[in-house]
């Protein structure tokens, strides 16, 4: 952790860690360590909240909790730009990190691959490896989703790639 910046270690700390190590295929034990996965989001939601930076909600998509879909938003220039999430539990869970998908910005950014999965692989995915089984769905939004957001965001906006939903609206009307 060390060359991280200060909010962030502080953000990575309160997140708890998982110790359960199973994936989707191991019954029992998965059904367990998606109740540590339920803990540590709730956890980093109320800490998002309680600092003022509440920007995604997120809920199994089923039963098995091997889908995931919600919403997650980033605000650039005092204007929100909201985006779908979703993702899949890989089988080699957790020794594969989920690869997380922004579909509405598909094609937008060199900094993803094909059905809008955003590109982790170099800061992290040896972050995610050196970290597992005591990394989960928490860490991958605060430590993939979060800086790629603000790194991209502000890019696409101001390259016009993507447009607040008021400026299309107010265009379309016109």
């Amino acid at each position: 952790m060390e060359g991280w910046d200060p909010n962030t270690k502080s953000t990575l700390t309160q997140i708890p860690l998982l110790t359960t190590k199973a994936g989707p295929r191991d019954g029992a034990a998965w059904t367990t360590r998606l109740k540590e996965e339920y803990k540590a989001l709730i956890a980093y939601t109320q800490m998002n909240k309680s600092n003022d930076n509440d920007w995604f909600r997120i809920s199994a998509a089923n039963s098995e909790g091997t889908r995931w879909t919600g919403k997650c938003w980033y605000v650039h220039n005092l204007l929100k730009y909201e985006f779908d999430l979703q993702f899949d539990i890989p089988v080699t869970y957790p020794s594969t990190a989920p690869e997380l998908e922004l579909p509405q910005l598909d094609g937008k950014t060199q900094k993803m691959y094909r059905g809008g999965k955003i590109c982790l692989t170099v800061h992290f995915k040896p972050l995610w490896a050196k970290n597992s089984p005591r990394f989960g769905i928490a860490h991958a939004l605060c430590l993939g989703l979060a800086p790629w957001l603000a790194a991209e965001v502000p890019i696409l906006v101001d390259s016009g790639m993507i447009k607040h939903k008021d400026d299309a609206t107010s265009t379309s009307e016109s």
